[in-house]
């Protein structure tokens, strides 16, 4: 009997300490994430306070989506592998939608001087953005258009190829920004931080058309990225 108890005691305290492990390691996983999205609000309230270097306002006007892939200073670019995480935000009728959590890969990362840390920043301008983040795979210049992202708020981004791209794309690197060409990379839905994120029954399309709530870890992000569209008359 006391081999009986004494086995069942045992089952039950390995059982509650898989719990607590697997409840941890959710915990931490959450903490990462929100850390993630952290990271990419601070690189668009950094570039905020630099009007002069910013996104066009008429850009910014007309964006429909935009997407942060924080440099490897913030813990989530491994420059090594040429591959990037980040989050993306669409815009809704009522604001900027929750963020999903995307990956980015492409030769593009390698060129960066030196290896150092390098910051990106996708800003969908067309009405098909959208749909386009939600396929699984997308092939910037392939799957959909792409340009360099002409620099400075004043600045008047007319030329035809800027006109009639899906996506422009700036990369920030030891405090400069500019324009990158990133065609050929490939942004993919970063599906198992999503769903550790908000659970396994939340899609991308629902979290970018603004179908779910905000967590409070991302409430910084949305609150930036509405500040920095809003403030050049976006709307």
């Amino acid at each position: 009997m006391m081999n009986k108890n004494f086995i069942q005691t045992l089952c039950a305290t390995a059982a509650l300490t898989m719990s607590l492990t697997v409840g941890a390691s959710a915990a931490t996983d959450i903490e990462k994430l929100d850390q993630r999205i952290e990271a990419a609000g601070t690189v668009l309230h950094e570039l905020m306070e630099t009007p002069d270097k910013g996104i066009p306002d008429d850009i910014a006007a007309k964006a429909t989506c935009i997407a942060v892939v924080p440099g490897f200073k913030k813990g989530a670019f491994i420059f090594g592998g040429q591959y990037g995480q980040g989050v993306v935000s669409c815009r809704t009728g009522h604001g900027w939608s929750a963020p999903a959590f995307i990956q980015l890969s492409g030769a593009s990362f390698g060129l960066q001087a030196g290896g150092q840390s390098t910051d990106l920043v996708l800003v969908g301008t067309t009405h098909d953005s959208f749909e386009r983040l939600l396929h699984d795979k997308l092939k910037l210049g392939g799957d959909a258009s792409v340009a360099a992202g002409p620099v400075g708020r004043n600045t008047s981004a007319n030329t035809t190829e800027v006109a009639n791209a899906a996506f422009l794309t700036y990369s920030r690197s030891k405090g400069v920004f500019a324009g990158i060409d990133l065609s050929g990379d490939v942004v993919h839905q970063n599906t198992d931080d999503t769903t550790a994120y908000y659970g396994s029954d939340v899609t991308y399309e629902k979290i970018l058309s603004g179908g779910v709530p905000p967590k409070p870890g991302s409430e910084h992000f949305i609150r930036t990225v509405n500040q920095m569209f809003h403030a050049s008359g976006a709307h």
